[in-house]
C-alpha cells in the first residue's frame, strides 16, 4: 500500500516529522514500512522559465536558440523542439541539476552556440498526459500552472510529496486506505484525526428506484450491494490535486468518473465501479452465479470463460462484470457516457481469490475484496463518490440509494480486563490510558465492555486488546523478564550414553555412518538368516519406494555391510565404521513395534582382526563404565565366522555379540576382505551403567608386586584365571594384569603359558612378607580348581 504523505495531512498532520521518523515509528506500531520515496529529493534546480526570443540556429535548420528569463537571469538555451513560443512559461533544468530520470543537466555547446540549460518535457520530469492533459507527449511542457519565472518546479507542479510504502498483513485490510493508515499515524503521533462524513445534496434529480432494480441472488458471496446513478455526465480530466494523489498512490488518472472510483478505493480501502447505464440492459442489475458456458470480455479486451463458482454482475441478457474482479467490455466509461450507476458491494473474499485465480486475473480490487473487506464501509464510500461528483461538477446525482444489505453485522464485544492486560504484557498502563488509546481506534468503551469497530474483523478476543495496548505504548518499552517457573534441561541417559559411545570409537578411528531403517528382505538372503528366523518377521512399508526399501529391518547387521561393500567398491582399502541405529521388532497385530537401539561396529582392511573390534568395544564398554562383564565364545550365529564369534555377557543379559563375518556373508556381499563386526544393546549396556564415580584417597600404604608364570589347558580363557585371582583375595587385590602368554618349547603341546603381575596392597598397614605369601598361596589354591598350576 502506497500512502502519500501530502495526502495524509487531510486527515492528520505529520508535515513536522521527518519522513525517516515517519517511518520508523509506524513499523514500531504495527505498521510496517517497506521503503519510501521522495519525489523532491529526486529533483535540483529546476525552475519555470519565460522564452523572451526564439531565432533560428546559424548553423542547423532543425535547432532554435531562445533566451529564458529564469527568474534572477536571462539564459540561453538551445532546442529542437518546434511547439514554443514567445511568452511561454516551461520548465528549465539549470546548470548542474538533476531530472527524475537520473539525468544530470551541464551546461555546453550545441554546434557551436552555447546552451546554458535544457527545456523540459513531461517525459523528462517523469510525468504522463494523464498528469497533465493539456500538454503535448513530444516536445516541451508548456505550463499553464499559476507561476512565473524563477519558481521552483516542485512548488509549481507539486513534486514535493514523500511517498511511503507500507507492508500490510492480509488480517488487516482496514489499512489498505488512506484513512485506515491515517487512523494508525494519529494514535502512533498522538495527533488528533480529522474524518469527514461524505455530504450529497439533494439534486432533486428524479427518482433511482424509478430507473434501476437490483436483485442479489446469494446473500453468503454478496452481504451487502449498493447503488447510485448519476445523470448529465460530463467526461474530462480530474482536477490537478486528484492526479497528484492517483499518482502519488500508483494509480494514473484517465479521466474524471474512473478518477472517482479510484480515488474512493484509495480514500477509503472500498472498491467501486461505475457502469455506463446504457449497457445495464432492462435497468435491472443482477448478483448471480455464472451459469453453464457463459463467458464475458473484460475490460482488457480479453474473452473468459466463467463457471458456476464464480459471482458475476449481470442485466437482463448477460454478464456485464465479475464481481469483485473487473468489469466488462462495455460496462466502462466511454467518452460519451451520459449516465452512469456507481456499485459500491461487499464480496465474499474466498469467492473472489477462487476468481481470479481461475481467471489468472488479479487487480487492484480483487486483492482487498480477497482479504475481507466491511459492509459497513460501502455506504460512505459511495456517498464520498457522490459528493466528489457535485464537487468537481462531473454530473447530477439521482435521488435515492439502492441498498441489499445481507450482512447482519453484530458488533463484536469484549470484556475490558486491565489487571490481565498489564499481566500479560509486563507492563503497567492505566486503565484510563488503555481506553483512551483504544477510542483513538475508534473502539468505545462502556462499562469496561469494549465494543469493536466494524472494520477491524481481527479483534476478536482480549489477547487481541492486549496487542493494541502493547504496540501503541511501545514494544521496545515492555521490559525484559525471565520465564516464570522452571525448565531444567538435560541429556537423558540414552543421550549421555551415545555421547560417550561417539567418544570412544571416535578416538579408536571409527567413522560414523548413518543408514536407512528400511531394508530389501534379501538382505536377510544375503546374511544367512534362517527360513524359519524370527528376524525375517520385519514390518511391511505399504508405500515403499522399491523393493529395496520395503521393510523396516529387525537387525542392523546388513546394513552396516551394505556400507563396507560400497566402501569396499569404491577401492577404499581400510574401512572402520560405528552406527548407533534403530531395529523394529514387531509385537501383536495393532501394537506399535519395539524400537531398541543398537551400537553396531563394522571394520575390514589390512592388519585389522578381532582383537582390534575387541579393543574398540572393552574401550566403549570402558567410557560407559560397564565392568564385570565376560567375552564367551559362541558359534550358533550364522552370519559369524564359526569358531570366531563370542557374545558379551553381565549376569544373565547379553550386551551383543561380536567377531568374524562369516565368509559366504562376505562373498555375497562382494567384499574381497575379511570383515569384522559386533552389535551391542545399547538399552541393555545403559541399563549396567556405574554412572557414580566412587573416589579414594591416595593410599599410604605401600603395594606389594608379584609375578605369576602359570600354565594351563589352551582353551582355558584367561579371563577365568583372572576371575579365580580376584576371587581369592578380593579385599587385599587392587590389580591384576596380564602380561605374558606363551606356547612352545618347553610347555606341553595342547598347554599355554600365562603370566600375571599382581599388586596387593592394605589401606591401613604395610602387608608383611607373610601376608603377601599367604595371600598367594590363597591364589595359587583358587587357580588349581580350574586346572591352572604354577609353572616350574
Amino acid at each position: 500500500m502506497l500512502l502519500s504523505r501530502n495526502w495524509l495531512k487531510e486527515f492528520t498532520d505529520t508535515t513536522e516529522i521527518a519522513d525517516r521518523d515517519f517511518c520508523e515509528a509506524m513499523t514500531m506500531s504495527g505498521s510496517k514500512v517497506e521503503g519510501y520515496e521522495s519525489e523532491a529529493d529526486k529533483i535540483d534546480r529546476v525552475v519555470v522559465g519565460k522564452v523572451l526570443s526564439i531565432e533560428k540556429h546559424p548553423d542547423a535548420d532543425k535547432l532554435v536558440v531562445c533566451q529564458i528569463d529564469v527568474g534572477t537571469e536571462t539564459i540561453q538555451i538551445v532546442t529542437g523542439a518546434s511547439n514554443l513560443t514567445v511568452g511561454d512559461l516551461v520548465p528549465v533544468a539549470l546548470d548542474n541539476s538533476k531530472l527524475p530520470t537520473g539525468v544530470t543537466i551541464k551546461k555546453g555547446k550545441l554546434r557551436g552556440v552555447p546552451s546554458n540549460g535544457m527545456m523540459c518535457s513531461l517525459a523528462e520530469l517523469n510525468l504522463t498526459l494523464g498528469d497533465f492533459p493539456y500538454a503535448i507527449e513530444d516536445g516541451i511542457f508548456v505550463l499553464q500552472e499559476d507561476c512565473k519565472p524563477g519558481d521552483n518546479i516542485k512548488d509549481v507542479l507539486h513534486l514535493d510529496d514523500t511517498v511511503v510504502d507500507f507492508e500490510i498483513t492480509p488480517n488487516r485490510p482496514d489499512c489498505l486506505s488512506v484513512i485506515g493508515l491515517a487512523r494508525e499515524a494519529a494514535v502512533t503521533f498522538n495527533k488528533p484525526l480529522k474524518l469527514h462524513t461524505p455530504v450529497v445534496n439533494d439534486d432533486m434529480n428524479g427518482d433511482i428506484n424509478a430507473m434501476l432494480k437490483t436483485e442479489v441472488q446469494d446473500a453468503k458471496l454478496c452481504p451487502r450491494y449498493m447503488n447510485r446513478i448519476v445523470t448529465d455526465v460530463k467526461i474530462e480530466p480530474s482536477p490537478l490535486w486528484m492526479r497528484e494523489r492517483l499518482r502519488a498512490n500508483g494509480v494514473r488518472p484517465i479521466n474524471n468518473i474512473v478518477d472517482i472510483t479510484n480515488y474512493v478505493m484509495l480514500e477509503y480501502g472500498q472498491p467501486m465501479h461505475a457502469f455506463d447505464y446504457r449497457f445495464v440492459k432492462g435497468g435491472k442489475i443482477t448478483v448471480r452465479r455464472a451459469k453453464a458456458g457463459e463467458s464475458i470480455t473484460t475490460l482488457d479486451g480479453v474473452e473468459r470463460s466463467l463457471n458456476e463458482n464464480m459471482l458475476i454482475i449481470a442485466n437482463e441478457e448477460s454478464p456485464i462484470a465479475v464481481a469483485g474482479v473487473m468489469g466488462g467490455e462495455y460496462s466502462g466509461i466511454l467518452d460519451d457516457t451520459a449516465t452512469i450507476v456507481f456499485e459500491s458491494a461487499n464480496f465474499f473474499g474466498p469467492s473472489v481469490r477462487n476468481t481470479s485465480r481461475a481467471l489468472a486475473l488479479r487487480t487492484d480490487a480483487s486483492s482487498k475484496y480477497e482479504k475481507g473487506l466491511d459492509p459497513q464501509n460501502c455506504k460512505p464510500a459511495l456517498d464520498r463518490a457522490c459528493e466528489l461528483i457535485q464537487m468537481l461538477n462531473a454530473g447530477k446525482v439521482v435521488n435515492g440509494e439502492i441498498d441489499v444489505d445481507n450482512s447482519n453485522f453484530e458488533p463484536t464485544k469484549i470484556k475490558l480486563d486491565a489487571d490481565w492486560i498489564n499481566r500479560f504484557l509486563g507492563i503497567e498502563v492505566s486503565r484510563e490510558d488503555m481506553i483512551s488509546t483504544l477510542e483513538k481506534l475508534e473502539f468505545t468503551v462502556e462499562n469496561d465492555v469494549i465494543t469493536v469497530p466494524s472494520f477491524r474483523s481481527d479483534v476478536e478476543h482480549k489477547a487481541d486488546i492486549a496487542e493494541e495496548i502493547a504496540r501503541f505504548y511501545g514494544y521496545d518499552k515492555i521490559p525484559t523478564t525471565n520465564l516464570k517457573g522452571s525448565a531444567v534441561a538435560k541429556l537423558t541417559a540414552e543421550q549421555i550414553a551415545e555421547n560417550k559411545v561417539n567418544d570412544a570409537l571416535l578416538a579408536c578411528g571409527y567413522s560414523e555412518v548413518t543408514t536407512f531403517s528400511f531394508i530389501s528382505p534379501k538382505f536377510y538372503d544375503k546374511m544367512l538368516v534362517p527360513a524359519d528366523s524370527p528376524l525375517r518377521n520385519s514390518l511391511k512399508i505399504r508405500n515403499p519406494l522399491g523393493e529395496d526399501t520395503s521393510v523396516m529391518r529387525t537387525f542392523s547387521l546388513p546394513s552396516m555391510m551394505n556400507v563396507l561393500a560400497t566402501n569396499y567398491a569404491s577401492r577404499n582399502m581400510t574401512a572402520k565404521l560405528y552406527e548407533i541405529s534403530t531395529e523394529y521388532h514387531p509385537k501383536a497385530e495393532g501394537e506399535l513395534p519395539d524400537e531398541p537401539k543398537k551400537i553396531v561396529i563394522g571394520a575390514y582392511g589390512e592388519g585389522y582382526d578381532y582383537y582390534d573390534l575387541k579393543g574398540a568395544v572393552e574401550e566403549m564398554l570402558c567410557a560407559l563404565d560397564v565392568a564385570e562383564y565376560d567375552i564367551e565364545p559362541k558359534s550358533d550365529i550364522p552370519w559369524y565366522h564359526p569358531g570366531r564369534c563370542a557374545k558379551i555377557m553381565l549376569g544373565k543379559d547379553e550386551l551383543g555379540t561380536l567377531g568374524e563375518i562369516h565368509p559366504s556373508v562376505v562373498k555375497n556381499y562382494g567384499i574381497g576382505a575379511k570383515v569384522y563386526a559386533a552389535s551391542l544393546d545399547l538399552n541393555t549396556i545403559i541399563k549396567h551403567a556405574n554412572s557414580e564415580k566412587t573416589y579414594h584417597k591416595m593410599p599410604r600404604f605401600p603395594a606389594s608386586t608379584r609375578d605369576l608364570a602359570l600354565t594351563c589347558d589352551r582353551s582355558l580363557p584367561v579371563i577365568n584365571i583372572e576371575k579365580a585371582i580376584r576371587s581369592a583375595v578380593p579385599k587385599l587385590l587392587e590389580s591384576v594384569k596380564l602380561f605374558d602368554v606363551y606356547t612352545g618349547e618347553q610347555i606341553a603341546e595342547n598347554e599355554k603359558s600365562v603370566a600375571y603381575s599382581v599388586t596387593l596392597r592394605a589401606g591401613d598397614r604395610t602387608l608383611t612378607d607373610e601376608e603377601t605369601d599367604n595371600a598367594v598361596r590363597k591364589i595359587l589354591k583358587a587357580l588349581e580348581k580350574i586346572g591352572v598350576s604354577l609353572r616350574s
